[in-house]
């Protein structure tokens, strides 16, 4: 999906949020702010790009004026630890539930709800995922045609998002592997990118023990998947994989514009945030998203 005009006032506040995060100095913030309103992109000149590459800009300005190649390395520790603090709780609810599988994939999508571009970056997530526990639905019809083809599957491509989230895809692929018989490999970011996840934040969550971690060997802070910039090696089992799960918004915007380009099996899995989705999924705000884009 290519940016909006929605996306730059988000973007902005986003950034603004971030610069926050990492210093207190007025000065800091309002000329690191005019190096960003330099972008193109942000001024409406342009609108040939993905949000993630834009932020990949903002990113890029950032780690320069941090002097820092992973300026919310301690903000993604937080985020792990926190999750792993719930993590007992939310597996004896998978072993207690009729359907596991059902409330393992609701669990990951909600986890998406962990990341910068939120008003409120704490790690204090439980109340807002509980509540969204208890009323979210996924629709049927769309869980069971994932499940359908989970259950023909030999070989996954789950691609990650954030750290901390990370906790409830681990909780996903455990229950995807209880229930079949197949391979999965995790891809996550080679550099950071804002909260998103690499491999010490994947292996520190336990990722490794359960699945094959791979980086997706794409230089530079881009919070998404753009296939071409990926490893040799991620290519080779985007063509071979079964199914490709992905998570979070910035993988849909970007593979979104291949998918347009290429018949492969991707599952979507994320938080309808902004109304672009809410418009291109046709539902409202802050409402669970699984969508299917198979071959016919």
């Amino acid at each position: 999906m290519l940016i909006k005009p929605d996306c730059i006032p988000c973007i902005l506040k986003m950034s603004i949020s971030a610069i926050r995060i990492l210093t207190s100095d007025e000065k800091i913030i309002k000329e690191l702010l005019c190096e960003i309103l330099g972008i193109p992109y942000l001024q409406g000149l342009h609108w040939d790009i993905t949000s993630p590459e834009v932020i990949e800009l903002v990113m890029e300005k950032i780690v320069e004026a941090m002097d820092n190649p992973d300026p919310f390395y301690s903000l993604k520790i937080q985020q792990n630890k926190r999750i792993m603090e719930l993590y007992p709780h939310l597996k004896n609810s998978l072993k207690e539930a009729s359907d596991p599988l059902y409330l393992a994939t609701k669990l990951a999508i909600l986890g998406n709800a962990i990341d910068l571009m939120m008003p409120d970056t704490s790690v204090e997530v439980e109340t807002p995922i509980g509540e969204m526990l208890q009323e979210a639905r996924i629709p049927v019809e769309s869980f069971l045609q994932f499940r359908k083809k989970l259950n023909e599957s030999e070989l996954v491509l789950y691609f990650g998002d954030n750290s901390g989230e990370v906790v409830f895809d681990k909780l996903l692929i455990e229950t995807i592997k209880e229930e079949n018989d197949l391979e999965i490999v995790f891809v996550v970011r080679s550099l950071p990118a804002l909260n998103d996840a690499t491999l010490k934040e994947a292996k520190m969550v336990g990722i490794d023990k359960i699945a094959s971690l791979l980086e997706n060997g794409i230089d530079g802070p881009l919070p998404g998947t753009i296939t071409s910039r990926c490893s040799s090696e991620v290519r080779d089992l985007l063509q071979r994989a079964d199914l490709i799960i992905s998570k979070g918004g910035g993988n849909f915007d970007t593979l979104e514009e291949e998918e347009k380009h290429f018949n492969r099996n991707i599952t979507f899995l994320f938080l309808s945030k902004c109304t672009p989705y809410c418009n291109y999924f046709y539902t409202e705000l802050h409402q669970p998203i699984l969508a299917n884009f198979f071959q016919k």
